[in-house]
């Protein structure tokens, strides 16, 4: 029997969910495969009478585990430059996206597997992008701030639609069948690992401070989750979804293997199994995260990840998601942030206003970047807002949409799509400048995520804009490498995450390094950015258009 020993980690996306085979000894992929979510248009449940609903069938997370895991086992066996045994496995990862939470039934089954649900849409998983919950999430923002412990405090200040208890309070309003037949509410990252180990009592499953403390309201210095007199204040029918189990840090075991699903996926009962965390949080430990050290995991949307040790004199940050103990590493602070739509912008623009002659030959992505990445900072005129999916951080409001600035007739589809891409980026920044107004200082940054992989103009642009080095992490499944590094540390493989990230992470030899040109002109559009931000933000400031449209057109004539 080999002596080398391997973690499993399981990334759980916004379209498909994939798993690694990892070497614990340099974080080398040995066996990986993909799962397309089958159900819905690209594995999300729509309804074209609502576009802020985005649905997921709860069936397609438990398929995808048990292929994804099964055909990875296969591909790490075949492959040959390492002698791989399913004995050798010390531990499972799950990350997923959040907050996506599940209604189930007593038994922790979800709702949407009886045939009574199935095509109650209110029955299936509640998948982050759904933003059905703006209402709710403004009242519930409302009544935190009138609670004595002033609930949001330690998420910014402002409740989303996109989170935990805005999506129960919005279904209990609106659903009340299915509701009414809801045992608990069960994030998909708590869903999993509970699925796989046995463990899917609502009372009794191991739920992650990941999803709790950034999400749920959770935090230790108020008891947990909110009291049941105090949910009672916001909705009497809220308090039987109140859990009372503590939430704990991926350094703790969900559970171990079941003999059932050990026997699928072709591997050992009885692995170790993490407590389940979100995406972009293991993410930012596969990049190695550290203190200083800002992970940008870049996709449909983004998420910023920072850390900051329990010591550290934190106060509360405004806007941003969360400031929560050990959601990412143990004795660290996790922080995060984070923009609603980014590659979803671009994929937007390519589907619905792309000229055909980019559509005809290749990849319509390449061919407009090609024609993008020709053009000179600021020689577009064109300066737009990123919120075509609302704003995350630091404004926290979904109903804001985008904005495109200094068009004429002779604008090209070429330059349109340049300043969206300039708009994810400006909206990086403002982020950033939010982390350092507010004393965590961003010393790199490490960036992960298929747009950070394969797309050099991005990453060039971002540079630019934030004039700082942009640096890509080794692996191209950074996410699943995460929570493959919690795998190791719970089943013994590595005993502090800190030994198993000094193995088994780095960064890429390629690093985007600011152009001084660029960044000159980019800092004068972004001032202008910060003036339609500031604007349409509703933070009070008068909108001076005509000031805007002024500097565009100098900057425009400057540089073409």
């Amino acid at each position: 029997m080999s002596s080398k020993r391997f973690s499993i980690g399981v990334d759980y996306g916004t379209n498909s969910v994939r798993a690694i085979v990892v070497d614990l000894e340099d974080g080398s992929t040995l066996g990986e495969s993909v799962f397309p979510y089958p159900s819905g248009e690209a594995g999300i449940l729509l309804d074209p009478r609502d576009p802020n609903l985005a649905r997921q069938n709860p069936a397609d997370y438990i398929t995808g585990f048990l292929t994804s895991v099964k055909r990875a086992v296969v591909a790490a066996k075949k492959n040959p430059e390492v002698e791989f045994d399913p004995a050798g496995v010390v531990g499972i990862g799950i990350d997923t996206t959040g907050s996506t939470p599940i209604p189930v039934d007593a038994d922790g089954v979800a709702l949407a597997l009886h045939e009574e649900f199935k095509n109650e849409l209110a029955a299936h998983a509640w998948l982050w992008k759904d933003h059905t919950a703006v209402e709710e999430a403004e009242e519930i923002t409302r009544w935190a701030a009138a609670c004595d412990e002033n609930f949001t405090s330690k998420c910014g200040g402002t409740y989303s639609s996109e989170w935990y208890w805005a999506k129960i309070l919005h279904c209990v309003r609106t659903s009340p069948k299915v509701a009414d037949a809801v045992a608990s509410w069960v994030e998909l990252a708590d869903f999993i690992p509970g699925y796989i180990t046995g463990n899917t009592a609502p009372e009794t499953m191991a739920r992650g401070i990941c999803a709790a403390g950034h999400k749920a309201l959770y935090h230790e210095s108020w008891g947990g989750l909110p009291s049941p007199e105090t949910l009672e204040k916001l909705d009497p029918r809220l308090v039987r979804f109140r859990y009372s189990t503590r939430a704990t840090a991926v350094d703790h075991r969900a559970g171990t293997l079941t003999p059932a699903v050990a026997k699928k996926v072709g591997l050992p009962a009885g692995i170790p199994v993490a407590v389940g965390a979100f995406d972009c949080h293991l993410g930012a430990i596969g990049c190695g995260v550290k203190p200083g050290t800002l992970v940008k995991t870049i996709g449909t949307s983004t998420c910023d990840i920072m850390v900051a040790p329990l010591d550290a004199q934190l106060g509360d940050i405004p806007g941003i998601c969360g400031i929560v103990p050990e959601s990412v590493l143990p004795g660290m602070y996790g922080l995060e942030a984070g923009q609603s739509a980014v590659g979803d912008i671009f994929n937007w623009f390519v589907q619905y206003l792309t000229p055909s002659e980019f559509t005809k030959k290749g990849n319509a992505h390449e061919n407009l970047t090609a024609r993008a990445a020709a053009l000179a900072p600021g020689a577009t005129g064109l300066l737009a807002l990123d919120w075509n999916n609302g704003n995350r951080t630091v404004l926290v409001d979904q109903q804001l949409t985008g904005l495109l600035v200094g068009q004429t007739i002779h604008t090209s589809a070429p330059e349109i799509y340049r300043a969206l891409v300039e708009a994810t980026a400006f909206g990086a920044l403002k982020i950033i400048e939010r982390f350092e107004k507010h004393g965590v200082p961003v010393r790199e940054v490490i960036n992960c995520g298929g747009i950070a992989e394969k797309n050099d103009f991005v990453m060039q642009i971002y540079a630019d804009v934030c004039n700082r080095p942009m640096k890509i992490s080794r692996s191209s499944q950074t996410c699943a490498l995460g929570a493959s590094i919690a795998g190791a540390v719970v089943g013994g493989g590595y005993k502090t995450f800190s030994a198993a990230i000094r193995k088994m992470t780095g960064v890429k030899e390629k690093v985007y390094r600011p152009r001084k040109s660029a960044v000159q002109v980019y800092a004068r559009l972004f001032a202008q950015y910060s003036k339609l931000h500031d604007a349409f933000g509703n933070t009070g400031e008068m909108l001076p258009l005509n000031d805007v449209m002024k500097e565009l057109i100098a900057i425009r004539r400057e540089t073409r």
